[in-house]
């Protein structure tokens, strides 16, 4: 059972007196240091808790930083307010939010942040996710059958975000829903979007369409078996079974039939395939690569891309983008419409693709034919922003050195890369880490 901490005013009393407290310990102890200089051998261990001990000036900061939070909240109070819902229910469901610090370091240490998009991969498409996704695929065939007939979206699609969403209706989250969005609401990095939706949140709370007073999800505020957030919730969620309410939680007709009506309003083409799996010929122009460059699948044939099983790719005029999730090294994946559909619902590649593969392998295709390099290992977040400072001072412009990989830091890493006569995939690793550093070396003298 998760244990309750006190409300935040609570918090802030308690922060006041703890931070005089230790004020008087700190200076009592050190006094008996002083004094007994003769035992200083002795006395070493407690002076090391002493120094352990947070500072006066730490807890301040805590109750500082509970001060702006129930700033936030208040803003968020009138914000609901003016957004219609009543004084009320804002009031009933602010009583118990709290803030959580857990919430915040999971949206710092995302894995599609830290990990290869093999590691990735495979913690995520593992052979006992496949063989489950592959029972509940029969087992639910007849729902997932009428709910395609109604929306195109096919079942082992469904099947296989419920396995990465919630490992098919087993892992629901454990983090207060309310508390969550507020939380995220009240941090700077995406302060806008869980603003909306935590409003969002009050406004299903206020129309009676589900009770989210106890509800509780994911870290970044998503619920039920398909870990909608509100704002999918109030567009999406439709009520299947015809029991009168909107059940995202014990009712997989709901579910299903939410996330099939998402991907069928999203733009979902019936009938085509995500992507698949391709092979790239020798001397390849790297520069292709990436969703930026949108060429029919008869252009990527005539450029020597072939299926994965090394057989021809088929001939057709659909457009799709080349994807190299860990550079030339790495797996190739030709994607169409359906998978900038999926990201839709998560903006991440590293997710698409698990999503789309997952999909495959419950429809009983084979795994990966590309494997992983052994020697890849991923770049901390420390070796990612130094990369992108070299870039810049080498006139790569990759934007703030963050420490995260966006478009113009693999556009910066593309064009060094091109510059030196490697392939150009601008994928980040410690060999291009060392190339700028020798590049910077060199132009120092």
């Amino acid at each position: 059972m998760q244990s309750v901490e006190p409300y935040p005013r609570q918090k802030e009393v308690m922060y006041a007196k703890a931070s005089e407290l230790l004020k008087n310990i700190r200076l009592q102890a050190l006094l008996i240091i002083l004094k007994a200089r003769k035992l200083s051998v002795c006395l070493l261990p407690f002076a090391a808790f002493l120094l352990a001990l947070p500072s006066p000036n730490a807890v301040a900061d805590n109750a500082g930083s509970m001060k702006q939070f129930q700033k936030c909240l208040s803003r968020l109070e009138n914000t609901a307010i003016e957004s219609g819902v009543s004084s009320q229910t804002v009031k009933s469901m602010l009583e118990s939010i709290q803030w959580l610090e857990g919430v915040i370091r999971a949206d710092r240490s995302q894995p599609e942040f830290h990990l290869t998009f093999w590691h990735y991969l495979e913690s995520r498409v593992t052979d006992a996710r496949v063989k489950r996704g592959r029972e509940m695929y029969h087992a639910h065939y007849s729902l997932l059958h009428k709910i395609y007939l109604r929306y195109g979206i096919p079942p082992q699609y469904l099947v296989a975000l419920w396995g990465m969403e919630t490992n098919y209706g087993s892992n629901f989250g454990s983090v207060p829903l309310m508390s969550a969005l507020a939380t995220l609401a009240c941090d700077q990095r995406r302060s806008n979007m869980f603003t909306r939706e935590f409003i969002n949140a009050l406004l299903i709370q206020e129309n009676g369409a589900m009770d989210l007073t106890r509800s509780k999800g994911s870290w970044a505020g998503a619920i039920g078996h398909m870990q909608f957030l509100p704002s999918t919730c109030l567009k999406h969620a439709v009520d299947s079974d015809k029991d009168g309410r909107i059940d995202l939680f014990g009712s997989l007709p709901d579910a299903f039939a939410s996330a099939a009506n998402y991907f069928h309003r999203s733009g979902w083409k019936k009938g085509k395939r995500w992507g698949r799996e391709v092979l790239i010929p020798l001397n390849f122009n790297y520069v292709l690569a990436g969703l930026g460059t949108n060429k029919s699948v008869n252009e990527w044939r005539a450029l020597g891309l072939v299926d994965a099983s090394g057989e021809p790719l088929p001939e057709s005029d659909i457009e799709g983008s080349l994807l190299l999730p860990m550079g030339h090294n790495g797996p190739a994946f030709l994607v169409y419409r359906n998978f900038h559909i999926i990201r839709k619902w998560n903006a991440s590649i590293s997710f698409a693709l698990a999503v789309g593969h997952l999909a495959d392998r419950i429809a009983g295709m084979d795994g990966l034919t590309t494997k992983c390099p052994d020697h890849l290992r991923p770049l901390s977040t420390a070796e990612v922003r130094e990369i992108q400072e070299w870039l810049n001072r080498l006139g790569y412009e990759s934007g703030e050195a963050d420490g995260l990989v966006g478009r113009r830091t693999r556009a910066a890493a593309r064009a060094f890369q091109a510059e030196a006569g490697l392939p150009a995939d601008g994928y980040l690793t410690h060999e291009l880490m060392e190339m700028l550093q020798h590049a910077e070396r060199n132009r120092a003298f």
